[in-house]
């Protein structure tokens, strides 16, 4: 994969042009708006807290900044005791607003996530009790273990950024991100997620197993102490709230968009795809590579961007058909089969690069 600009490391003055025409409406610093360079600090000191207790995944918090920056949700997916749950409150922990966390199992009802009306005898009225889904942060642990009804108590939430109960709406406080984790091996006694709902994640990330150094670093970090409990914050919901407002004011040229378009069709016409990605796996695509030039330190899109969200944003959406099952390919694969086939669009810039066709 060619790459068609240099990326500023975090904190460094960013000097670079756009490769493609028309970017002259890139973020610029307003007031209430945050620039690039807070936006690095911030970014850089959130991912450093988290790294304490994940030791040796920066790719995977990287993705969990790109998913909060977007104003999406992650989706954890991992074999147990890998850090799923670690990685989910270790994010929450490091920015000081209201975290909530949902043990998700069989007997969870709806009302339990979302809050259910009370009749208060001395008044006369009935009051809703707000749920724990009423949260800047909401950590969903095993959610594949609540029943289908449960899991759709989510689904307003995650979309609407809102909460509707005995025909009354209540308005979720900004910013708002779901953090769910599920393991995909363990299968006894759960309700996999429908299609509907993966669809609302922004991003999907499987941490793996750490390599034998970082494994031997968290051992020796881990054995006297337990830094999850000893994380401070250093970041507020203020200070996100406006990180992912400069972020939508990241520039995304008309041929990287058209780019991302046919990324995403592309997905919805090979024959080893039962299901597609989705109109809205389009927009959280773009959002996620907006989010993903802002750290770079862009204050534009290429498509290099794209390629580095594609498959944290895009596999996870896919249904593979039964032939692919047995031929042993993965929805991975198939994005990157996607990244190679679609021709990358040409900037106008020179000394980028050349475009791949």
């Amino acid at each position: 994969m060619t790459s068609r600009t240099q990326s500023a490391a975090p904190g460094e003055q960013v000097t670079q042009q756009s490769p493609y025409p028309g970017n002259d409406s890139g973020p610029r610093q307003q007031e209430g708006h945050a620039s690039l360079e807070e936006l690095h600090d911030a970014a850089s000191r959130i991912a450093g807290n988290v790294e304490r207790v994940l030791v040796g995944k920066p790719e995977v918090v990287r993705i969990a900044l790109v998913t909060l920056l977007a104003q999406g949700h992650l989706l954890v997916e991992d074999v147990p005791g890998v850090g799923k749950t670690s990685l989910a409150k270790a994010l929450a922990r490091s920015i000081d607003c209201s975290v909530s966390r949902i043990q998700f199992t069989p007997d969870l009802l709806p009302s339990d996530v979302t809050g259910v009306s009370i009749y208060n005898r001395q008044t006369g009225d009935f009051e809703f009790r707000y749920g724990p889904v009423f949260a800047n942060i909401v950590v969903g642990d095993e959610i594949n273990r609540a029943s289908p009804k449960t899991q759709s108590a989510l689904l307003e939430c995650m979309e609407e950024h809102q909460v509707t109960v005995d025909t009354s709406t209540y308005q979720l406080d900004e910013p708002f991100m779901v953090i769910a984790t599920q393991n995909p091996i363990e299968m006894e006694g759960t309700y996999a997620l429908p299609e509907a709902q993966r669809d609302r994640f922004t991003a999907r990330v499987s941490i793996g197993y750490p390599d034998p150094q970082a494994e031997l670093a968290m051992v020796d970090e881990h054995s006297g102490h337990n830094p999850l409990g000893e994380l401070e914050p250093v970041s507020d919901a203020e200070t996100v709230s406006r990180l992912v407002r400069a972020v939508r004011r990241v520039h995304i040229a008309p041929e990287v968009r058209q780019y991302a378009v046919e990324l995403v069709t592309a997905t919805r016409q090979i024959p080893e795809l039962r299901l597609g990605a989705s109109p809205r796996a389009t927009l959280h695509l773009v959002r996620a590579a907006r989010a993903q030039a802002a750290l770079a330190g862009r204050e534009f899109v290429v498509p290099d961007d794209l390629h580095a969200v594609a498959v944290p944003v895009l596999a996870h959406r896919l249904v593979l058909t039964t032939e692919a099952h047995a031929a042993r390919r993965s929805a991975t694969d198939v994005v990157r089969a996607v990244l190679h086939r679609v021709p990358v669009p040409h900037g106008s810039a020179a000394g980028n690069g050349q475009a791949r066709r």
